[in-house]
Order: structure tokens, then C-alpha cells, then sequence
């Protein structure tokens, strides 16, 4: 089962890390409007991570925001693991390209600046930034060409103090101080959302969007109130007749309010002529019920009714 989200850290020593047995995949990132979505990403950092479900589905938090470089230092069950793949949810790409190092020092030493997750207050003179403001920063640095890194401790008990002492800058979530503990994974997601949200031309564009429709005419809105207002009538809606007006005002007041588009008034049509023409004893396809061939030829679109049962007319 998962285990809490914890700290994270910065350093700088040489020693190159140890790629997956694996050959390392490419992501093809999501479609987006603005190249800033397809720069290189900050590495991801897990400190000692214990299980390999908890590696897995940082992994798969990864890819969903376009990130894939993903660093393990000194692993506790060692890698590769065919948990972690499991749990990635086909983030092949990510578990493919993992690089494992014996330190942390060694994990970040090709990079220019890591942020640190930390979930408690720490001593030190380091600036504290939110989640929003540190994906901010990671663009801007990844614009101008600096690889950028992010922290993430242990699920236990997350980084130690000398471990965040090395990074340049802290992130934290604002949390419910009460109950602050993430889940690591949880903790990646929110990072890697913010990465990409940062990268968007439009920080409120989303991936698609609803159809454009154009505003329903008034000749057609009042061919709604026109066709409903009959079919009420029919059926005796406007009781006592004295109340009529106000009825109909009332009515018209509720459907302009939804400004409907055309399409949405034709699916209006079709249920108001479904209610007025047919029936349960005349359902619609059973035949050209009487009423509805008069509405027809009064709206010069009718056909001749025929003698005997058949398909019928539909709106």
C-alpha cells in the first residue's frame, strides 16, 4: 500500500548514474498550442523510495504532464522492479529511462538548480516558494537553457535536513497543517501539473473544448414559443383562460433566459413535437397521426396522410 509524501534536496559532487537495463523511450507529449509544453522537463528526484508501487506511480504521474526523466537514489529493493512497471499504468517510456545512483550528491551534480519538497517548516535562509510560483520558476530557467531538478524524500520520513541544505530553493503544498502528509506520488502529480500548466500560452486552455454553436435567431426562438404554446393550449395548460397572458409571459421569460443555441432549439423542437403529435396509443413511427398532418399543411411542409398504417412522418 502507498506510503506518505516526504522531503527532498540539492547537491553537487560528479559520478554519472546507472541507466535502466532497458533502453531509455521517448514521450511524445500531448498536443498542445505553445511549444513552451515540449522543453525538456525538470528530473525527478526520489531519495531512497521504498516500493516500487510508489516508484511506479510517480512514474505514471510523470507522463501525464509531459515529464519523463526519472532519477532513483539508492532504491531500497533495488531496480529495475516489475512492481514499479506495473503500477506505471504503460509510463514504459519513464520506467525505461530511470537512472539509479548510490547518492544523492551524484544525482543532481549535472543539474543547475533543484527545488526541494518539504511538507514542515525548516530552519535555514533558503526562499520558500508554492507550488504555482516554483513551476513558474522551472520554465523561466528551462527557457534560457538550465537543467532543473525536483526533490522528493522518502515515504517514511522524507529528506533529512542536511539532504533539503543542499537544494537552492524550497517548494511546499499548502496543505491542511493538520493532516500534511502526501503520498509521494501525489506529491509529483501536483509538481508535474504545475510544470505543465506553466508552459501554456493560456494557463486556463484545456485539451478540447465544447462546439461552437451560434445563438438561436429570434424568427426561431419564437417558432419554439409559437409551437409549445399551441401544443399546451391543445391540452387545456392555460387554466382559467384569464391567466393565459401571464402563463405564456412566464414561459418565455424561462426559456430566453438559457440563451440557446440552434441546435439546442431543434432538440427542444423535436421533444415538444413528440409530446403534441403522438401519443401512447399512436407512438411516433406507428403512422401520421391526424393532428400532425394538419400542423404540416399548415406549415406547407405536409404529405398526404396515407389510408393504412405505415412509417411515419417523424418532426
Amino acid at each position: 500500500m502507498p506510503m506518505p509524501f516526504a522531503i527532498a534536496s540539492f547537491c553537487s559532487p560528479t559520478m554519472s548514474g546507472t541507466p535502466n537495463a532497458r533502453n531509455s523511450g521517448s514521450m511524445t507529449p500531448m498536443s498542445d498550442s505553445h511549444d513552451n509544453t515540449l522543453r525538456p522537463g525538470p528530473a525527478v528526484i526520489l531519495v531512497e523510495p521504498q516500493l516500487g508501487e510508489n516508484i511506479g506511480m510517480v512514474a505514471r504521474a510523470m507522463a501525464n504532464f509531459g515529464l519523463s526523466e526519472l532519477r532513483l537514489v539508492n532504491p531500497r529493493d533495488g531496480w529495475p522492479n516489475e512492481k514499479a512497471r506495473a503500477a506505471a499504468s504503460r509510463a514504459d517510456h519513464v520506467i525505461d529511462a530511470v537512472r539509479v545512483f548510490e547518492d544523492l550528491p551524484s544525482a543532481i551534480a549535472d543539474l543547475n538548480f533543484v527545488f526541494a519538497t518539504t511538507a514542515r517548516e525548516r530552519d535555514g535562509f533558503k526562499p520558500v516558494r508554492g507550488p504555482v510560483e516554483a513551476g513558474r520558476a522551472l520554465r523561466a530557467r528551462a527557457v534560457v537553457g538550465q537543467r532543473t531538478g525536483i526533490l522528493f524524500g522518502r515515504e517514511r520520513f522524507g529528506l533529512s535536513n542536511e539532504e533539503v541544505g543542499l537544494a537552492d530553493e524550497i517548494v511546499t503544498f499548502p496543505v491542511d497543517p493538520t493532516f500534511a502528509s502526501l503520498n509521494i506520488a501525489q506529491a509529483v502529480l501536483l509538481m508535474s501539473y504545475e510544470w505543465r500548466k506553466a508552459g501554456l500560452a493560456d494557463e486556463t486552455e484545456t485539451n478540447f473544448s465544447a462546439p461552437e454553436m451560434l445563438p438561436a435567431t429570434k424568427e426561431q426562438l419564437q417558432g419554439l414559443f409559437d409551437h409549445l404554446e399551441a401544443a399546451l393550449e391543445s391540452r387545456g395548460y392555460f387554466r382559467p383562460p384569464a391567466k393565459k397572458p401571464k402563463m405564456v409571459e412566464n414561459l418565455r421569460a424561462v426559456l430566453t433566459r438559457a440563451g440557446f443555441a440552434e441546435p439546442e432549439l431543434k432538440v427542444l423542437r423535436g421533444v415538444i413535437a413528440s409530446l403534441d403529435y403522438f401519443s401512447p396509443k399512436e407512438p411516433r413511427g406507428a403512422g401520421y397521426p391526424e393532428r400532425k398532418a394538419r400542423a404540416d399543411r399548415e406549415a406547407g411542409t405536409g404529405r398526404q396522410k396515407p389510408e393504412t398504417g405505415g412509417e411515419g412522418a417523424g418532426y
